[in-house]
């Protein structure tokens, strides 16, 4: 089905091959998991199955790559297309017409096939959005327009379909839902389905092989199982294996080499091993002195809307927000979680009420005030960048500001986020994980008293997650107050005090991890999961929380970690 041979590919003006001599068969009605740390060259690889590169994207390239037969240098890229259907990572740039039908269809529209709609209607079948058709594409959830992206990509019924971290910015539920797509495209619909995926449990329940990139090569292609066994080598590649693999590793000394990888093998291993008669509680810091900063006063939004009644994001909210805490907002795509962070932020104006910070009527203030108290790192990084470079991006708010030493300021972001290296190459043309990182140096620039993140950690690697971690966690020197919107639970648990839950526009929940996650009607309602080691916790002791791998292991005896 796929054969390449002896590749390699360099960009242009770069020092090294991205792609160095690399060789490997995909066979056809494979689920093929892609790992690697950022930067190792997955997206690259992924670009050249479909021929954007050679044919859009300039560089030099070298040996083989075979599609159904096709040599991918020899043909035009739209009779590969019909081969290879690809649903790239910033898929909302591939939804270009203004209703649900049109777009699924449009690709088939422009091969001038006859049947073009009915074609997108069997798409939008395959995908589940079948009931969709006739709305307009802005009435649709995240994870809807993730779907809408993959029914245009099938629609041209290709044999291949590549999807780039095809659930990094969705919640659990939207993220389940993809993937169950996927399961069926390939066990019913017979298509080969390649991700590029840093979420090793769906690895685990979804995928039957794994491919480990590293440096621009192939490290090794393997059953998933088989793969996810291998802990301490994904470790140094930047993997994060399934929490239950990771703890089941540690309770049996490294001595296992057949390990669970799901909750339900996670029940009869775990059950070899001794337990202790109490669980120690992970100790948090004090919760910080109630300094209210911000409020919201009977906050609502609407969006006026080309059919039917304006939507109403948020209705009637309210909300304080103290000096020193450290939030974490979660809840299903659509919720208000973003509509939240504009809002404080002044890029969105409440439609009712209003939102105070340090007293004073956000509505009142110049932009430029509000942005040297607050700042926004937004969900897709690539916003952040507005300059032909890293360093003049960073530096960009500080300069034009006429802030002292600047220029030593810049050279010190440069040097904590690791971006040192890349600092005159232009942040739009960074891998995923690098962008984040320039995204929230940006960020942190000015000192903000309050930061408000948009999915910091999605696309990120281990290396690259652990690193925002640790920075969240030394934020204090910087920035009193963190906000965070993510879907990332295992980033909930580790790092935030507080959590809020969002559904429909309306706070939930407002509590501790025991409080929100021991609430299954709040978790059914907000479409929200906790971490997979909760889950695993909760079937060894049933009344124990553990919500990392650490708190997991104190349920075990000393000596069997």
């Amino acid at each position: 089905m796929i054969q390449i041979e002896n590749l390699t590919f360099t960009y242009p003006g770069a020092e090294e091959p991205t792609l160095k001599n690399l060789s490997v068969e995909i066979e056809q009605g494979d689920f093929l998991a892609i790992v690697g740390n950022n930067g190792c060259g997955k997206s690259t690889f992924c670009k050249t199955l479909n021929g954007l590169i050679p044919h859009f994207t300039a560089g030099d390239m070298e040996g083989k790559v075979v599609i159904g037969g096709l040599d991918t240098r020899e043909c035009e890229i739209g009779d590969l297309a019909q081969k290879i259907g690809y649903v790239y990572q910033d898929f909302e740039n591939q939804i270009v017409r203004p209703t649900v039908l049109d777009d699924a269809s449009f690709a088939c529209l422009n091969f001038d096939v006859k049947d073009y709609e009915e074609k997108g209607r069997r798409a939008l079948e395959m995908c589940g959005i079948a009931h969709k058709t006739d709305e307009y594409i802005w009435q649709l959830s995240g994870g809807q327009k993730h779907l809408l992206a993959l029914a245009g990509a099938a629609a041209l019924s290709p044999e291949i379909l590549v999807l780039d971290e095809p659930i990094a910015q969705l919640d659990p539920a939207h993220a389940r839902d993809i993937y169950e797509v996927l399961k069926t495209m390939n066990e019913t619909y017979g298509k080969t389905i390649i991700v590029i995926e840093h979420h090793t449990e769906y690895i685990a329940r979804y995928c039957k092989h794994v491919m480990l990139m590293r440096g621009g090569g192939i490290a090794w292609k393997l059953p998933a199982r088989e793969a996810l066994c291998r802990v301490e080598e994904l470790q140094k590649s930047n993997i994060f294996p399934p929490q239950v693999t990771l703890a089941a590793n540690r309770v049996a000394g490294g001595a296992e080499t057949v390990l669970p990888v799901t909750v339900e093998e996670g029940k009869e291993f775990f059950g070899r091993y001794p337990q202790t008669d109490v669980a120690k509680a992970r100790i948090l810091d004090a919760p910080p002195e109630e300094n209210t900063i911000l409020e919201f006063e009977n906050v609502s939004v609407e969006y006026r809307s080309v059919k039917g009644d304006p939507v109403r994001v948020l209705n009637d909210f309210n909300l304080e927000i103290h000096k020193g805490e450290k939030i974490a907002v979660i809840g299903s795509n659509g919720a208000g979680k973003s509509t939240i962070m504009k809002l404080m932020c002044g890029l969105l104006k409440p439609s009712e009420g209003k939102i105070l910070l340090q007293g004073q009527n956000i509505k009142e203030m110049e932009m430029n005030e509000l942005s040297q108290i607050l700042s926004l790192v937004y969900q897709n990084p690539e916003e952040m960048f507005i300059k032909d470079s890293i360093r003049r991006d960073i530096e960009y708010a500080m300069k034009v500001r006429d802030v002292e030493n600047y220029q030593k300021r810049t050279e010190g972001l440069l040097e904590r986020f690791q971006l040192t290296d890349l600092q005159d190459r232009d942040g739009r043309l960074l891998s995923g994980g690098q962008m984040r990182r320039a995204s929230l140096a940006i960020g942190i620039a000015l000192n903000p008293s309050i930061l408000l993140l948009d999915e910091p950690t999605a696309n990120l690697d281990i290396a690259t997650r652990k690193e925002i971690l640790r920075t969240l966690s030394d934020m204090k020197n910087i920035t009193d107050t963190v906000m965070i919107a993510t879907h990332d639970m295992q980033l909930v648990c580790e790092w935030a005090e507080r959590i809020l839950v969002l559904s429909g526009g309306k706070l939930l929940k407002d509590g501790t991890r025991e409080e929100v996650f021991n609430d299954r009607e709040v978790m059914k309602e907000a479409g929200i999961q906790p971490p997979e080691i909760y889950q695993m916790g909760k079937e060894i002791r049933p009344e124990i929380s553990c919500y990392t791998v650490d708190e997991f292991l104190r349920l075990f005896q000393r000596e069997a970690v």
